[in-house]
């Protein structure tokens, strides 16, 4: 991977908090949302997790109050924007938690801050998706809106719901595609265990894209201890169980920073 300098900058264009703590938090989750999603699809994250961790969603380009900008469609491109603009934030301990796209830009992220920068985050969590090295490439970004609009349908998830009105289909569609791009020519370039962090990787049981098999498969990707968490449902799972897999990341957070306790039990909801 070819790695560009890039000043850190653009933590109001590129980072969003829903809940401000009246004291500092032990630790900073950063959520990076799916392909086509939205900083706001974390906010119930920040309510529920508003007395344990400092919670900040990334905002794609592309998106609410940066619907003017062009997208950004290379992995690449947006993983430096991205880390660029958490720099600020590595003086404390820092968390990643990225779904389904936002799972593969974590991992980028993660990897770029400690070799470019030599920052480390404390614990890695990636949901809904296959590890970097079984990301299969694809053409559905080149295809017509009716292949993407039957894959984010058949997918579910708060945006679906927002699909099904023909009028904000024109208003959501360009950053789909786009990030539809960015996933389908992303290329894993290695190497392996370019990570030192905890990883949990979490997924849904009836998702047909992510299984038990190719979910531990993301232990090639870390020396730290990697595990693997199942709930009920499919590819958005987490809407359905949040109360559980918000808890579960707060306690993995917090053992992973010194002086916060042990690491949990392994949790799995069937």
């Amino acid at each position: 991977m070819t790695v560009r300098t890039v000043e850190p900058r653009g933590q109001d264009l590129w980072l969003r908090r829903y809940v401000s703590a009246a004291e500092p938090r032990p630790a900073t989750l950063v959520c990076l949302p799916h392909a086509g999603g939205a900083p706001t699809f974390f906010r119930p994250w920040a309510q529920e997790l508003a007395g344990s961790l400092d919670v900040v969603s990334v905002c794609y380009p592309g998106r609410q109050d940066r619907f003017g900008e062009l997208c950004v469609t290379r992995m690449p491109v947006l993983a430096e924007e991205v880390a660029a603009a958490l720099l600020p934030l590595t003086d404390r301990p820092l968390a990643l938690f990225g779904h389904s796209m936002g799972a593969a830009l974590g991992y980028e992220v993660a990897r770029l801050l400690r070799r470019a920068h030599g920052r480390d985050v404390v614990h890695l969590f990636v949901s809904g998706m296959v590890p970097p090295h079984l990301v299969p490439p694809g053409r559905r970004h080149l295809e017509g809106d009716e292949a993407l609009l039957s894959d984010i349908l058949e997918q579910g998830g708060t945006d679906a719901a927002l699909l099904a009105h023909e009028e904000f289909r024109a208003f959501l569609l360009p950053a789909i595609r786009g990030d539809y791009r960015l996933m389908e020519t992303y290329e894993f370039t290695g190497p392996e265990r370019a990570l030192a962090a905890p990883v949990t990787v979490y997924y849904g049981l009836q998702d047909k894209d992510v299984s038990a098999a190719t979910a531990g498969e993301w232990a090639r990707h870390t020396s730290g201890p990697t595990e693997v968490v199942s709930f009920p449902g499919g590819h958005f799972y987490l809407q359905d169980v949040l109360g559980a897999l918000t808890a579960d990341v707060a306690q993995r957070v917090l053992a992973s920073v010194p002086g916060h306790g042990p690491r949990p039990a392994a949790l799995s909801l069937r």
